[in-house]
């Protein structure tokens, strides 16, 4: 009896986490978007720079001042070589994303960001010449047509938009690839690594950003007609971008590797559809097929990796728990774990 309830409880814990995740994931998208296109604070780059100040604050107050997930030490020497490279390829990435979102709708860019798997595979062959099983190659393929059908039916296609997407999910490939590659040993979680990355990314992104965009947000300054109000929607966003990467634990340790696949599909389509309830951005017939194919090979491609995993070989070396940087391009093959892997 006390089985069946701890079971039950299981479930509910991993469903509220899973609610939590899409409400935080799904808010920050649309936020993101409403900044560009609605308060026409199209400063990407400062927006980026705004949410890895909130990220450092709150990952901040959670470990030092209330102490909710114990601080991972590390070596001086290792956050210069180990962690300032993932900040670099981490600030790339939230940068290109919301470049894309400045640019183009939110249902395109979420589906083109469904394009990663097939980035992280393409990557791991040809440049860490890793073998895959034919039945991995034969998942992708639902994949590419999909966002190939998706892109040539966009009726709101810009090319800038697009490439910055496209971009965008090789970086989140170099991040997963090399993420177990360098920090390997630490075991970080997702407030340990905002801890250590988000001070690093504003570093990286504070000058460019000051650089390219000050002129244009300080004549925002005085033009912004709700001005009040606009400030805390864009640093509101800020805060729920580091809800969001404090969620990500919850939903990666309370579920198994194919249930997280398959909700971040479905947050994919719960993304798609709020925003087009709330800006009504033209969607065509065949713009929501590609749209669905993709999503569906998404899917099957985190099925197939997941059978493949299960069958692996007992004995297969794991990671080596010293930590070290890597020193050759062999040390850098990817030893992502499976959940880590379904992530992408």
């Amino acid at each position: 009896m006390e089985e069946s309830r701890f079971c039950q409880w299981s479930v509910i814990r991993s469903v509220l986490a899973i609610i939590q995740w899409w409400g935080f994931n799904v808010t920050v998208i649309i936020m993101n978007k409403w900044i560009f296109q609605k308060l026409d604070f199209k400063f990407p780059l400062t927006v980026s720079c705004i949410h890895f100040i909130s990220s450092a604050v709150g990952a901040y107050l959670v470990i030092k001042v209330l102490k909710l997930k114990p601080l991972i030490s590390v070596d001086p020497e290792d956050r210069w070589r180990r962690i300032f490279p993932m900040s670099f390829i981490f600030c790339i990435n939230i940068v290109l994303g919301n470049v894309s979102l400045r640019y183009i709708p939110v249902s395109f860019m979420q589906t083109i960001k469904s394009f990663t798997p097939a980035t992280t595979v393409i990557l791991q062959w040809l440049i860490w010449k890793k073998y895959f099983d034919w039945q991995i190659w034969v998942s992708l393929i639902p994949i590419v047509g999909g966002i190939l059908l998706t892109s040539v039916t966009e009726l709101s296609f810009n090319m800038f938009g697009f490439c910055a997407a496209l971009f965008g999910c090789l970086a989140t490939s170099t991040k997963t690839i090399l993420a177990e590659s360098l920090l390997h040993g630490y075991k970080f979680d997702s407030i340990n690594t905002v801890y250590y990355m988000a001070p690093f990314a504003t570093m990286i992104l504070a000058l460019p950003a000051l650089f390219i965009e000050g002129f244009g947000v300080v004549e925002w300054f005085y033009t912004c007609p709700s001005l009040l109000s606009s400030l805390v929607i864009i640093f509101g966003s800020g805060v729920l971008a580091f809800c969001l990467n404090f969620s990500i634990f919850y939903v990666i340790h309370s579920t198994t590797a194919v249930t997280f696949n398959v909700a971040g599909n479905l947050k994919v389509a719960v993304a798609v559809t709020c925003s087009w309830l709330i800006f009504r951005n033209p969607i065509s017939m065949m713009n929501a097929v590609g749209c669905s194919i993709t999503l569906v090979g998404c899917t099957f491609y985190g099925y197939v990796r997941h059978m493949l995993s299960s069958h692996q070989t007992p004995g297969t070396p794991r990671t080596p728990r010293t930590p070290r940087t890597p020193r050759s391009k062999m040390e850098l093959l990817p030893l992502v774990s499976d959940k880590l892997d379904d992530k992408v």
